[in-house]
């Protein structure tokens, strides 16, 4: 058998190489850390939206959860429509995170869920209040947005 030796240069190149190897490994999982640390911040960010939302209601006397129970009444009507306009804000927020990757397909889907109940009148909001709404905003939403709401199949009751 014939053996060869194997130069200093050779080695040192070698190593080199894995040490390059070893760098990309390393940096590949930082980014993956940091991407984490985003998605945890943007989740950590719309959460203190919609607390903040839920407490203005509060503030000026309206139970977010009566509002759930029993729709807009004279009572709560400025404040509830006031909240569904912050609502088209934070969809149109979340859908531009969904688009760059800042959000979870989980997150999305959770989201989409809630924006077609927005759309169709849900948690006791009549159609017709709904639908002035979306058309006060429309105009003003991202055009992909809008494309993807107005896909959506109409439920509503009223």
């Amino acid at each position: 058998m014939n053996m060869k030796k194997v130069s200093l240069d050779t080695w040192i190149q070698l190593l080199g190489m894995l040490s390059v190897l070893a760098g990309l490994l390393f940096v590949g999982l930082e980014m993956r850390q940091s991407q984490q640390i985003a998605l945890a911040a943007q989740q950590q960010a719309r959460m203190e939206v919609f607390v903040d939302a839920v407490g203005i209601m509060s503030d000026g006397g309206v139970s977010y959860q009566n509002f759930l129970a029993n729709g807009i009444t004279e009572d709560n009507e400025t404040h509830v429509e006031n909240f569904l306009h912050q609502l088209w804000w934070i969809f149109e927020n979340d859908f531009l995170q969904y688009n760059l990757g800042l959000m979870d397909e989980s997150v999305w889907e959770a989201k989409l869920r809630a924006i077609i109940q927005t759309y169709n009148g849900g948690n006791n909001l009549s159609c017709s209040r709904a639908r002035l709404i979306w058309n006060n905003r429309k105009d003003v939403i991202d055009p992909e947005l809008v494309s993807l709401v107005e896909s959506f199949s109409v439920e509503c009751t009223d």
